[in-house]
């Protein structure tokens, strides 16, 4: 049975709270579990990373991002994949990228994670984890794929307020902006904006703040968990699938 999901632009992003076995102790030294980020490149999967820093219980393997394979860019978000590498630069974490075809089915979409993941599994990574909040079929959706190769899920920011979470990621100095809306909630001229205290006061009060239900996506370029800030400038905006507007961000360097 196919899951129903709320409504994404070109494709999903099967971009899982914190699980069992985080860390083992041998001879008096903590062994920190190994583990794979699924990464959006958006506010939601930086605040998962600033979590599961902050625990301390794991060792993050690589970042794992789906890119749509004709257009170089990151699925659903519209992100160039070289803002994507400069990200993976800035935080210090090695990348692993998944190419997806521009109308990708849910099928091709399992298949190549599936196969990525086993790569991983190998490696001694037993663990995903993932920046969703409260959309429970999403997650029961990874839940159920990742134990056909006998994986499990961390969602480290499950369940927490989207309100109380959007203020600590402004007030931890994340920087944020938005470089996808969907047009049937919010209109084009909120692309391009930045995650700012602006932006709450004027977000519309039928808009989840941190966008779970799909009505805008972000790219993060700045914060506690970054090196170094990314820089890049705002480009055209444009229409996809005549409902979602995206936002180019070009590279400086």
């Amino acid at each position: 049975m196919r899951v129903r999901l709320p409504p994404r632009p070109v494709l999903y992003n099967m971009n899982i709270t914190l699980g069992v076995n985080q860390t083992t102790h041998t001879a008096g030294i903590c062994v920190r579990e190994k583990i794979v980020l699924s990464w959006s490149s958006g506010k939601d999967s930086a605040m998962m990373l600033y979590e599961i820093q902050q625990s301390g219980k794991y060792e993050v393997a690589s970042l794992l991002t789906t890119v749509t394979e004709n257009y170089d860019r990151v699925s659903m978000h519209g992100v160039r994949s070289r803002l994507l590498d400069k990200q993976a630069e800035s935080l210090g974490l090695p990348l692993h990228k998944i190419y997806l075809s521009t109308k990708s089915s849910n099928e091709e979409y399992e298949a190549k994670m599936k196969e990525s993941l086993a790569q991983f599994r190998e490696n001694g990574v037993s663990s995903v984890a993932f920046g969703d909040i409260f959309l429970e079929d999403l997650k029961k959706y990874r839940e159920d794929n990742l134990a056909k190769i006998s994986m499990k899920g961390l969602f480290p920011i499950w369940k927490k307020d989207t309100k109380t979470l959007i203020r600590e990621f402004i007030r931890h100095g994340f920087q944020a902006v938005i470089v996808c809306v969907d047009t049937n909630v919010l209109d084009k001229s909120w692309a391009g904006r930045m995650i700012d205290s602006d932006f709450l006061s004027q977000l519309p009060s039928n808009i989840d703040p941190c966008g779970e239900n799909g009505e805008f996506h972000t790219f993060a370029f700045d914060g506690p968990i970054f090196k170094r800030k990314i820089s890049f400038s705002i480009g055209e905006k444009v229409m996809r699938d005549s409902r979602f507007y995206f936002v180019d961000l070009i590279p400086k360097d």
